[in-house]
């Protein structure tokens, strides 16, 4: 069970750092504000989150 939570924690962090290599400083908060909206299940925070990584997303069509 040790290594699956390692392995993990392993995956989250990469992930964070691949969305902040390739979207910059705002797409760590908008990871962050969906991530604390999740877990908290406070609606307003995840969508702030969610609209924060969709403009980031979708900026190039813009």
């Amino acid at each position: 069970m040790p290594a699956l939570a390692l392995l993990s924690a392993i995956a989250v962090v990469a992930f964070e750092q691949t969305v902040e290599w390739r979207y910059g400083t705002m797409g760590i908060v908008g990871l962050l504000f969906l991530t604390v909206g999740l877990k908290a299940r406070n609606h307003t925070c995840s969508s702030i989150g969610a609209v924060i990584l969709a403009l980031l997303f979708a900026g190039p069509a813009f």
